[in-house]
Formats: C-alpha cells, sequence, structure tokens
C-alpha cells in the first residue's frame, strides 16, 4: 500500500518529465478558404517550429507541457500569433491559423492580429482568449466578469454581471456568437436589460472574444455601447476528448470530438448546486441554475462550412421560509423583509442558430438563420400565504421570440475590403400580467393578456481601402434600420446610420485612430408590447422611437508585438436621443436595469436625452517570459435628462472614474498567481419618498419603498474597491490532466456601501408595526445596506 501511495506521488510530481506534447492544425486563407502551403510555424521564446505541407496541415512536436505564444508567417501574408496556448500530455493542441493577404510589398507594415488594426473596427476593440478568460483572478471562469478589467468597462459592486461600456446603460450591450446573436448571456437575466448573477457561456467552449465599445462595423445592429463577438472552438477532428469541472457554485461537463469524416461537435452541460449551499447557509432565497452548449461544424466541402450552435439556460429561484437559529434582530429583519419582498422566478431561455459559409476566389457569402426566446415568470404572494387569490399581488408572465435571417456579402481586392448585406426579423412579444401595486394610488389594477407581432428589417453597405502603402486605413459604412413597433420607426430613411473610421500609422508600431457614426437601437420588448388595462398598446400610440446615439472616438495606440505590449488611449463622446422615459415616474429607463425584474414594462415617451465622455487609458502585457498584466484606467461622466429634472442630471452609470489592475505569474513546476486590484467611483442612486412609502395601502402592494422621483440621483454612494486573487497548479499525465485552483474574492473583505434599504419595523410575531400617530402608516427605519464579503473558492478541473 505505502508504495502504491509513493509511485502515485512520483507520477503527480514528476510524471511530466518523460512526455511531450504536440500542436498541430491548418493554415488557411480567410478569404478563400484555401490552404497556404510552406508557411513558418514557430513556438516564441523555443526553438521549435514547423513548416506547413501543401494542404496547410502543420505539426510541432517534442513539446514540455505549458503555456506558449505561437506564431504563423509567409511571405505576403500578415502575421498572425495565437497567444496562452495550453500544451498538454492528454490530447495534441488543434490549433488553425488564418493568415490573410498582405497588399503592402514585403510586407513593410509591422502586423500582428493580436494587437494591429481591424478593418471594419479599426479603433475601441479589445480582445482575450480562453486562457485569459479562465485563469483571470475573481472571473471564477465567467465572461462577463472578466472583461472588467478592460478599459471603459464598469461594473456593479454588488454580485451581479452588469457590463456599463462607456457610461451606458447595461442594455445597450449585444453579443454574438459564431456570429448569430444572442440575446440572454446571463442567468437570471432582467427582462429589459441584460445583466443577472452569472454568465451562460461556458468558457471550456470559447476560443476568443472580442469586445467592441466603439466605431462598430455597419453589419451590426442593435446597440448603443457595445458588440461581444465571441468564437467558439471548433470540435476535435481526431478524437474525443472529456473535460469535468468542481466550481464554486456548479458542476461543468464538456465533450467534444468528430462525428464521421467532415464533422465535429463540442458540448457542455451545467448545474448548479446554490439552493443546496444557501440551504446552509440559511439564506431566504434559493436559486438554482443549468445551462447548455454546443456547437457543430461541417465541411460539406472544400468552399462551403456549415456551423450549427445551441445554447439554453434554465432558471429557478424560490424562497426558504424556515426560520434560522440564533439570528439576531437585525438579522431576523433581515430576512423578512426580503421574504416579503422577493417574488418566486422562473426563467428559461435558448438560442439556436445555422450558418452557412460559402467561399469563392475573392470572398465568401454569409447566411445566418436563428431563433432565440426568453420565457420570464414571477409570482408574489402577500405574506407569501397562496391559500387566497385574494392575497395574490402580482403574477407576471412574459415571452419574446425572435426569428432572425441575415445574408452578407464580404468581397476582398487589392488593398480594399467591400460588404454588403440585408437582415430580417419577425418577432413575437406575449404578456399576461396581474398587478395589485402599479395603480395603488387609483384603487385599480392591472389584469391584461396580449400578443403582439413585429416585423424589422435592415440592410447595410460597407467599405474600407488601405493607402499609403498600408499606412493609412479608412473604413465608411452605412446601414438603415425599420420596423412596424411605431409610426416613424417604420420609414428607414428615419434610421440611416452612417460611420466612418480612419487609422493613420504615424511611424513603425505607433497609429492614431478616429471614428465618428450615428446608431440606433430598438427600445424593450417590454416597452414595446405595453398595454394598458383596455388592451391599448400605449407606447406605440404614443410613437416609441428606436433609441439614437452619436458617438465620435480619437485615440493613439503604440504596440509591440515582439513583446506582445500595447499602449493606448482613447477620448470618447456620446450623445443619446429619443431615449424612452417613464410616463408614471419620469426617469429616463437609461437610469434603469441594475437589479432583478423588468425593465420598461410601463407607458414611456421617446423624450429623454443623455451624453457620456470621458477618456481612458491602457497598457497591456500579454504572455512574455512568464508574466502578464493589464492596466485600465478610465474618467467618465455619464448624464440624462429626465421630464422631472431641469437639464442633465447624473446617471445610474456615472462612476466618473474605473480603475483596474491585472497580474499574473507562472513559475516552475506549472505553479500560476495572479491578482486584480479594482477601483470605482461610487454612482448615484435616488432616495426614498417615506411619507409615501409608509402609507399602509402602498407597502401592502410594493413590500418596498417608493422612490423620490423629484430627486433623481441626488445622493451618491462611496467610491468601492476590491481585490481578487488566484492560484493554479496543473498536472499533466499521458492520457490526463488535472488543474486545482483556488480564487479568493475581495481578499481584504471590503463592504461596498450601496443604497440604504427602507424596511418595516416588526414585533415578534413577524407582524408589521404600525405607527401609534398615524394608524394610517406603519413604522419603517433606514437598514445598512452592504455587499461585499470575502469569498474563497476551491475548483478542480479534469480532463480525459
Amino acid at each position: 500500500m505505502k508504495s502504491s501511495v509513493l509511485a502515485f506521488i512520483l507520477i503527480l510530481f514528476f510524471g511530466t518529465a518523460f512526455s511531450q506534447g504536440i500542436i498541430r492544425g491548418k493554415i488557411v486563407n480567410p478569404v478563400n478558404n484555401e490552404p497556404v502551403p510552406y508557411a513558418n510555424i514557430f513556438i516564441l521564446e523555443t526553438e521549435l517550429g514547423a513548416i506547413s505541407d501543401e494542404e496547410g496541415n502543420y505539426e510541432i512536436s517534442g513539446i514540455p507541457p505549458g503555456l506558449y505564444n505561437v506564431r504563423a508567417s509567409f511571405v505576403g501574408f500578415k502575421t498572425q500569433t495565437q497567444y496562452e496556448i495550453q500544451v498538454t500530455l492528454a490530447r495534441p493542441v488543434q490549433l488553425d491559423f488564418d493568415l490573410t493577404e498582405d497588399a503592402a510589398e514585403l510586407n513593410e507594415v509591422v502586423v500582428n492580429s493580436e494587437f494591429t488594426r481591424n478593418e471594419e473596427t479599426p479603433v475601441s476593440v479589445r480582445k482575450l482568449n480562453s486562457n485569459e478568460i479562465e485563469r483571470y483572478p475573481g472571473g471564477n471562469r465567467d465572461i462577463s466578469r472578466v472583461i472588467q478589467s478592460l478599459p471603459g468597462v464598469a461594473s456593479t459592486a454588488s454580485f451581479r454581471n452588469d457590463i456599463i461600456i462607456r457610461g451606458g446603460a447595461p442594455n445597450e450591450n449585444k453579443f454574438f456568437v459564431d456570429e448569430i446573436e444572442v440575446p440572454v448571456i446571463n442567468h437570471f437575466a432582467t427582462q429589459g436589460s441584460s445583466g443577472g448573477p452569472v454568465g451562460i457561456l461556458n468558457v471550456n467552449l470559447i476560443k476568443n472574444v472580442d469586445v467592441v465599445s466603439g466605431g462598430f462595423a455597419a453589419n451590426r445592429m442593435n446597440s448603443l455601447s457595445s458588440f461581444f463577438e465571441f468564437e467558439l472552438k471548433e470540435g476535435r477532428r481526431d478524437k474525443m476528448f472529456t473535460q469535468f469541472t468542481v466550481g464554486a457554485s456548479e458542476l461543468t461537463l464538456s465533450n467534444e470530438g468528430p462525428i464521421g469524416e467532415n464533422t465535429s461537435y463540442i458540448f457542455s452541460a451545467r448545474r448548479s448546486y446554490l439552493s443546496g449551499l444557501f440551504r446552509l447557509l440559511e439564506l431566504p432565497f434559493l436559486p438554482t441554475f443549468n445551462d447548455f452548449q454546443v456547437k457543430t461544424t461541417t465541411k460539406l466541402n472544400d468552399k462551403t462550412e456549415l456551423t450549427f450552435i445551441g445554447v439554453g439556460a434554465i432558471d429557478d429561484f424560490v424562497l426558504n421560509q424556515d426560520i434560522p437559529n440564533d439570528e439576531t434582530e437585525e438579522e431576523r429583519a433581515d430576512r423578512l423583509y426580503l421574504l416579503d419582498l422577493l417574488p418566486v422566478q422562473k426563467q428559461w431561455n435558448y438560442t439556436t442558430g445555422l450558418k452557412l459559409k460559402r467561399y469563392r476566389d475573392n470572398g465568401f457569402w454569409t447566411f445566418v438563420l436563428s431563433r432565440n426566446m426568453l420565457n420570464n415568470e414571477s409570482i408574489k404572494y402577500q405574506n407569501n400565504d397562496e391559500s387566497s387569490e385574494d392575497n395574490l399581488l402580482f403574477n407576471y408572465v412574459s415571452q419574446e421570440s425572435e426569428n432572425k435571417f441575415r445574408a452578407e456579402n464580404s468581397i476582398f481586392g487589392n488593398g480594399y475590403t467591400l460588404k454588403y448585406g440585408v437582415n430580417y426579423e419577425y418577432s413575437r412579444y406575449l404578456i399576461d400580467n396581474f398587478d395589485r401595486a402599479t395603480l395603488s394610488s387609483t384603487g385599480e389594477v392591472i389584469d391584461v393578456e396580449n400578443i403582439s407581432n413585429y416585423n424589422s428589417y435592415g440592410a447595410f453597405i460597407s467599405g474600407s481601402k488601405n493607402f499609403l502603402n498600408e499606412r493609412l486605413l479608412l473604413t465608411g459604412g452605412i446601414r438603415m434600420d425599420g420596423s412596424d413597433f411605431g409610426q416613424t420607426a417604420q420609414n428607414p430613411l428615419n434610421q440611416i446610420s452612417p460611420r466612418f473610421s480612419v487609422s493613420y500609422q504615424l511611424r513603425p508600431n505607433l497609429y492614431a485612430t478616429a471614428n465618428a457614426g450615428i446608431y440606433y437601437q430598438k427600445p424593450p420588448y417590454t416597452a414595446l408590447g405595453f398595454v394598458d388595462e383596455n388592451g391599448v398598446l400605449i407606447n406605440q400610440e404614443n410613437d416609441i422611437r428606436f433609441i439614437r446615439n452619436s458617438q465620435i472616438i480619437g485615440g493613439i495606440e503604440m504596440v509591440s508585438p515582439e513583446k506582445n505590449r500595447r499602449f493606448g488611449a482613447e477620448i470618447f463622446y456620446k450623445r443619446y436621443s429619443n431615449y424612452p422615459s417613464s410616463i408614471r415616474n419620469g426617469i429616463a429607463l437609461a437610469n434603469l436595469g441594475a437589479d432583478f425584474g423588468v425593465i420598461g414594462n410601463e407607458p414611456v415617451e421617446s423624450n429623454a436625452d443623455g451624453r457620456a465622455y470621458g477618456i481612458e487609458f491602457l497598457a497591456q502585457q500579454r504572455l512574455f517570459k512568464d508574466f502578464y498584466g493589464i492596466a485600465a484606467l478610465t474618467l467618465v461622466r455619464s448624464e440624462f435628462t429626465n421630464p422631472n429634472t431641469e437639464g442633465f442630471v447624473p446617471s445610474s452609470w456615472d462612476n466618473r472614474i474605473i480603475l483596474s489592475l491585472t497580474a499574473g505569474k507562472r513559475f516552475g513546476k506549472n505553479w500560476e498567481i495572479g491578482a486584480r486590484w479594482r477601483y470605482l467611483g461610487g454612482t448615484p442612486y435616488t432616495p426614498f419618498d417615506v411619507e409615501e412609502s409608509s402609507l399602509i395601502s402602498n407597502w401592502d402592494l410594493r413590500n418596498t419603498g417608493i422612490l423620490d422621483f423629484t430627486q433623481i440621483n441626488a445622493e451618491r454612494l462611496p467610491a468601492f474597491h476590491q481585490l481578487d486573487l488566484r492560484i493554479d497548479k496543473k498536472y499533466y499525465f499521458e492520457k490526463w490532466n488535472l488543474n486545482w485552483y483556488i480564487d479568493i474574492q475581495n481578499a481584504y473583505n471590503f463592504e461596498a456601501e450601496q443604497a440604504p434599504l427602507l424596511v418595516p419595523v416588526y414585533d415578534q410575531q413577524g407582524d408589521i408595526l404600525v405607527d401609534p400617530n398615524d394608524p394610517s402608516r406603519y413604522q419603517l427605519r433606514f437598514l445598512e445596506n452592504t455587499a461585499g464579503t470575502i469569498l474563497p473558492t476551491v475548483g478542480l478541473i479534469l480532463e480525459f
């Protein structure tokens, strides 16, 4: 027995010394999908490399397990480097390269796909790969948290994944997975917004992600702040491979491999155990989530490729009414308040899509057909007593479904690119809503059921051209969008969206960039499909419009491809118009979204304006001599008008300063340590109207306070800061790999101050006390509200 244990330990610590890894793949020209023969592929900081054969295939063997940067190059083509490629013994790495032809003679311009200009979006683009996402300190393998390290990206101090980019609201971001739009990427998402506490996308399947925060390409529509372009890995073409992960809150199983000669797949399924954990911690709510992802890639022939993706999630949120042992009076009040406030919620969503890519000698056609659906249900009874329908406060059921088609033609010539395309979308919105609280002042209730359908359509044309031996890049485009949700919106000429970018190489590796553009986004379906008690689509009667955003961006960037470094600075100005604002409370919907529930389900008018402006700095060191780091600083102002206020007032996303510092170091024997520190200025908030809130007639319907909308965002929270740490240790065996990690969020246990809660005063029986001086009112008090606690996580990743 002792000898067996000793043998296992020796294998665990020294087994990697006797075997070597392999990198293999294919080099192709992405314009026509033809192989690039005789290309050079080499591993940086080593003497290992290979040359591709006539079919573009290559293989590098004899590689010690570890993390490497790999570069592919060929005369007349732009060099491409892929960073942080993990080599193991259990499987060869499948690493394909796309090498595009270089119009400049003798490749005079220093180019690199990770750091140089993208012709369609030459400004405001940041890239992350799968390994950066996976080992990010405090990210817990969640892409929505990882991108918070990038410039211009803020978040809330709570445990949600709201993404605020350059002062824009969370619902101003759009997400594409392999060019197919996926509207929901978070569990327990806020309908009408995009945030949620846990991301849906599994990092095991992600190859890389581009975050585009300005200068949007003309083939992308319906966003004002950012586009996220996720590229999923292609399933293995040689044999099956499996990964099993135990994380802080879930179990994940991933599997990939070939299906026949021309098709590969990659799949993942995840199941949380949060409800059991929260029950042990005696919390008053018990969430459970599940998600699924799949991608298949089929090579129909040398010139035709078909991709299928599926993304889905199922979420349940129930209440835990068990009484904890030994709770303090304050803990008891907090628990009772949450039980009175939180509804029981069920939510599910999915996206499925097909992408057909047909290549020719000078470009390709792309056809995309997809469908997505979100189902959101929540129900609440007074005192959580379901014995009588008279206790029902609200019962909300809503469905959003979209069917989309897009066709694009990409043409590549000598130093220029031309693209054009069309898109069509048929959508359906169902609402079945019973609500006593909304119209409590009149003693009425909302009890509506309605289905509305919408047709949306658009077209674009764009082009780019290089001049001065590729020192100057000009990019321009125009698109038009229309939809039948409103009279003005029906005419695409009312939503003409031009954009123009310029990038100029001042000297080798130093670029100046600029962009100007106008962009449009549809209001949320909750606003488009809102009906009053008579079944009238009020907001369509009010001629609700596309939200308009004009942007100007200017920047400078210095890159060092040989040392994997980048430095940049950008200034930006965004001007909003036609933003929906609530007729009931006189607040722009841009100030809502960082909470659970529903945004926009009320009568609105397109009459709010806004602006966001600032400057952001970036210094990035990708893996070089076992070190990596990124420093991002953003100074931003975000302001909106509201019908109840005069002039511009700070928006709910007005952090003013956002600082993120991330660094990591790899050590011998496959140890790695990383740290992230972030600082966010305090955001404004609207205080409660205590007089209105304390009325028994109001509180019994809402179980929460009423905000004083005459003081929109009149108060501001203190700044928030947090330190996250992560330690990784990897083991490589001949047939399998093992990785364990320790991730510590909020290492020094900083408690971020949140807007104070207005809560009732309870007696010993749990009943709310009535104000002895006014029997029409409850006794209320303010409760300190903080977010943040030290959160250690131990994770285990097994691959075989």
